[in-house]
């Protein structure tokens, strides 16, 4: 909940007008205020529930006593933009979310909040009573910024004798995840082995810590037939094996944030990722070359979700198909129906609509629902499915930006086909050329003065040459 950017509405709660079903309480209404405090992704793989052993167990509010445990950090973000007003900006960032917590709780009983933090006043141009304060606590501070290195050096310091303590021990005990062979001493004869024996490797020993943890959480998805890179579930062990072999598909997803816990390099510099750092070990290394090859790229292909449910495709004609089938809903027509929408009309149609199921509120109605699965069991049973509100309600601005932004419906979006030149011109009108004084323009214009003298010239060289003669 808590993000380094304060979006569009996320500090505007707009003032709920329309009914609230299912016997919700005021605290569930506040909840589905059309506000969005952050940007919405959809998800592509379940969050780990592992930490490194060596964080605590809770985390605490700044102000109050409430508290959660510490996987549950997005709760007690929540609780404090809602409750207290305050954002914590690039929490990813903090290295012990805890400790930092814990920090500015005793800062802020010696203190007033406004010494540390940025104030933002919502809805500054409207009325006094309708105006509110938020705090955001950022690392422009220098006293946060110091906190944060400070919390980032003890974290890499306490990854680096882990990391020594790892190289050193000759205990280890672990078998393949490719064969029934055993190892017994130093972690990198297992990983030299999976990476001559097999193709598999997760990198340098040197690179890795945690090692035990790593192998076993990978153990763990091969146990629930999961593939390591693409990560969809198989039916079978033998299944499972064949895919992963024949897609080459023997290695660790490197977008699966679930793995950054495990290499040096992401605790290296506080606020860079592996990625970024990585990019600029290489850009240094290829500096002089200019030419970038392409020929062993693979563009993975992103799957669009359904406007409804769940429901996923690498392709698009079975999205359209399930909405279609499983929901009524036939964006194709309409498309039509509504006159040919251009494909920026198209884009507002569907963020408009992705926004109002997000916020549990009927996009038809505009009737407000205490879940998703109420909302959508209205719009089925009301046959609200295909019916839209005013073009006003939908066709504005807000919409070009995508309520999710891996929306992958998005770029399947296409221009009217059938439009004719008012379709792709919509409401912009087109001046006709005045061709009334064409024939004057004509006999006036320099090319033709040019014309006749070149020709009279022509004419008087004639009559003088037959005069000589």
């Amino acid at each position: 909940v808590a993000t380094s950017d304060l979006h569009g509405g996320a500090l505007h709660p707009r003032h709920a007008g329309h009914a609230v079903e299912d016997g919700e309480s005021d605290s569930d209404h506040r909840q589905i205020q059309d506000s969005i405090l952050e940007p919405l992704c959809f998800p592509e793989q379940q969050a780990s529930s592992t930490s490194p052993p060596s964080l605590p167990e809770a985390l605490v509010c700044l102000f109050c006593p409430e508290s959660v445990p510490l996987q549950q950090k997005d709760v007690l973000l929540k609780h404090l933009l809602l409750e207290h007003k305050l954002v914590i900006a690039d929490v990813r960032l903090i290295a012990d979310l805890p400790e930092y917590t814990s920090y500015w709780r005793r800062r802020f009983l010696e203190q007033p909040l406004t010494e540390f933090c940025s104030v933002i006043k919502t809805n500054s141009t409207g009325p006094v009573e309708k105006q509110e304060d938020y705090f955001l606590l950022c690392d422009v501070l220098p006293e946060d910024r110091a906190l944060r290195e400070r919390l980032q050096q003890k974290r890499l310091e306490e990854v680096l004798e882990q990391q020594q303590l790892e190289r050193e021990d000759h205990s280890f005990h672990h078998g393949c995840m490719f064969c029934s062979e055993e190892f017994t001493g130093n972690r990198s004869s297992l990983l030299n082995h999976m990476a001559r024996e097999h193709s598999f490797s997760i990198g340098l020993p040197d690179n890795i810590v945690y090692c035990k943890q790593f192998l076993e959480t990978l153990q763990s998805k091969l146990d629930n037939l999961q593939c390591l890179y693409c990560e969809k579930s198989f039916r079978d062990k033998s299944t499972l094996r064949d895919h992963m072999r024949k897609k080459s598909h023997r290695r660790i997803n490197a977008s699966n944030r679930e793995y950054d816990r495990f290499y040096v390099i992401n605790y290296l510099e506080l606020g860079k990722t592996w990625e970024e750092v990585q990019s600029e070990d290489d850009g240094e290394l290829v500096e002089d070359e200019r030419e970038d090859d392409w020929s062993d790229w693979r563009a993975h292909p992103v799957s669009a979700v359904c406007l409804f449910c769940h429901h996923q495709s690498e392709t698009m004609e079975p999205i359209y198909a399930h909405m279609k089938e499983s929901h009524g809903f036939d964006l194709h027509q309409l498309r039509t129906r509504l006159g040919n929408l251009s494909f920026y009309q198209q884009v507002k149609l569907v963020n408009f609509i992705r926004r109002q199921i997000h916020q549990n509120r009927c996009y038809g109605c505009q009737r407000a629902f205490g879940s998703r699965d109420a909302v959508l069991a209205h719009v089925q049973s009301q046959g609200h499915v295909m019916m839209l509100p005013d073009a006003s309600a939908w066709d504005q601005p807000q919409y070009y930006f995508p309520t999710y932004e891996n929306d992958a419906l998005l770029c399947t979006l296409s221009d009217s086909d059938d439009g004719g030149e008012a379709g792709r011109h919509g409401d912009v009108p087109v001046i006709a050329e005045d061709v009334s004084e064409l024939r004057t323009l004509k006999e006036t214009s320099v090319l033709n003065q040019l014309l006749k003298n070149q020709k009279q010239t022509r004419v008087r060289s004639s009559l003088d040459a037959n005069v000589s003669f």
